[in-house]
């Protein structure tokens, strides 16, 4: 039992400074954030650039281990980062999202640019788009090379017009790329080679482990995304709809310099709580016991996911309490076994198991089947039917977790990491366990072995909670793990952030609506 603190100021709409100091009983290891600590990591991004060259040489060292007869002296790989992208029918644009290949191996944001990379020389070129001068007046002037140059770490800085003189300087080069999507000349597309499989396994193995860099953009990531989880705890009284607590989220991920959430937020109530990747977002609150909200902010393209429930009364009910409890039982048991070596799948289903002796204590399995019996009859499926976890980075669910969805084991079938953990892989730890009529009709009726070990009165008692997740990010260490995630997941402590908000009324809160 470590005690660990928690100190989080906030700005808000909804209410001026304030400084929040949790202590915090968690069963697994915290590191508090100070402020001094987070102004040198601050510094030191600054004082850096994203290390754009050191991917590119990683994945040409992943493809030459793939592939031990690549003529080195004669290969290269080009890929074109996003664009801006028109909503059909309209003169307005979608929200430009960065191909994130593109961004591992260059660090830009830039809609339309390029990058180039020689195995041979090692020499990285970046290409900008032409400069539109008819889009001057309405945008301003782009980047210009010379900045580009400081900017980012790449030997050199071209404009869009000078890639098919690139190019054809290296047609006797074998070129890879992602895909040739972007490229609008069919002669550019004729000298390279998309969609190598080789080519993405080099990638995505060079996406698994982070470096240095990475760890502290997803550490800013988790640090604001503990800010946005607590604000939406302490600010109920005027969030009276799952809307309110989206709103809530993205406004405080906004004010600390995060545009983008990782993913569409997920917020619900009641038990819309049992629905895993619930959208709808804007049902009211009301006559209801139980929030669960699944939401991660982004900073320069690296996003957290965190998931966070509570009570909205302020004190959890009975049942609510018991299943948050079994809940963060599996997160904890599971927690202390992260280590590098340690395979994915075993503590996927080491969590199956804490369930069900979590189940076998409440009654909802009956006491006569064995932990054996039960786990060999997959009867916790139908209350834990996701995986344990999956990588985390530049994609919510990011690559190189090689799932297999044909999987004949039920248990293993939607797990998105299937290998063992290594040193500086970040992956979610989020359990669950949900009461959804889909998932008891699915994968307990139509089982008899299964449904012969639920007691089915017992089970009805939890049903109006729907379902309870708790999700940190964790980020494997020499010989064990650091959790990014340090908004509070203590029930008694949930309690009274939860209950203080709701003491001070809604005339405490600044909200127009």
């Amino acid at each position: 039992m470590i005690l660990s603190i928690i100190s989080l100021a906030l700005v808000s709409s909804t209410f001026t400074f304030i400084s929040a100091t949790y202590y915090t009983k968690r069963k697994f290891k915290a590191n508090s954030t100070s402020t001094t600590s987070l102004e040198k990591t601050m510094k030191e991004l600054e004082s850096n650039k994203y290390p754009a060259k050191a991917h590119n040489l990683k994945v040409k060292r992943n493809l030459l281990g793939k592939k031990e007869k690549l003529d080195v002296a004669h290969t290269a790989l080009f890929i074109s980062g996003g664009q801006v992208e028109s909503i059909k029918y309209c003169d307005q644009t979608k929200p430009f999202r960065q191909n994130r290949y593109f961004f591992y191996l260059s660090g830009v944001n830039v809609p339309g640019a390029s990058i180039l990379f020689n195995f041979n020389t090692e020499k990285l070129t970046l290409f900008l788009p032409d400069i539109d001068y008819d889009d001057v007046m309405w945008s301003g002037m782009p980047l210009s090379a010379q900045d580009a140059l400081e900017k980012f770490d790449v030997d050199e800085v071209l404009y869009a017009e000078r890639i098919n003189s690139s190019l054809n300087d290296l047609s006797h080069y074998t070129i890879y790329t992602t895909d040739v999507d972007n490229i609008n000349d069919p002669h550019l597309s004729e000298l390279l080679k998309p969609s190598d499989p080789n080519f993405f396994y080099a990638l995505d193995e060079a996406r698994l482990t982070k470096d240095w860099y990475e760890i502290e953009l997803l550490r800013e990531a988790a640090r604001i995304t503990d800010n946005c989880h607590l604000s939406v705890m302490s600010a109920l009284p005027i969030e009276k709809n799952e809307g309110h607590m989206h709103a809530e989220f993205t406004y405080h991920a906004i004010r600390q310099g995060s545009k983008f959430q990782g993913y569409d937020p997920i917020c619900c109530s009641g038990t819309n709580c049992g629905t895993l990747h619930y959208v709808k977002n804007d049902e009211p609150m009301d006559k209801r016991q139980s929030v669960l909200i699944d939401a991660g902010a982004e900073w320069e393209n690296y996003t957290a996911d965190v998931t966070r429930c509570f009570p909205l009364s302020g004190k959890f009910t009975k049942e609510h309490r018991e299943i948050y409890e079994a809940v963060l039982d599996m997160q904890s048991v599971v927690m202390e076994k992260i280590a590098p070596g340690v395979h994915w799948d075993e503590l996927h289903l080491l969590a199956h198991r804490v369930l069900i002796r979590q189940f076998l204590k409440l009654g909802i399995f009956k006491e006569e089947y064995s932990e054996n019996e039960i786990f060999e009859r997959k009867a916790s499926l139908c209350f834990f039917p996701h995986g344990l976890g999956h990588l985390l980075g530049l994609d919510t669910h990011d690559v190189g977790g090689y799932p297999n969805y044909n999987d004949p084991d039920p248990l293993l079938k939607f797990l998105r990491l299937r290998r063992p953990l290594e040193k500086n892989m970040v992956v979610t730890n989020e359990p669950g366990i949900y009461f959804n009529p889909f998932l008891i009709k699915e994968y307990l009726e139509k089982h008899p072995e299964r449904t012969e070990v639920v007691d089915r009165e017992v089970m009805k008692k939890y049903l109006y909670v729907g379902g309870v997740r708790i999700e940190d990010d964790i980020l494997v260490t020499d010989d064990g793990y650091e959790n990014l995630t340090k908004i509070t997941s203590d029930p008694d402590e949930i309690e009274r952030i939860v209950s203080a908000s709701l003491s001070k009324g809604r005339s405490h809160f600044h909200a127009i609506v």
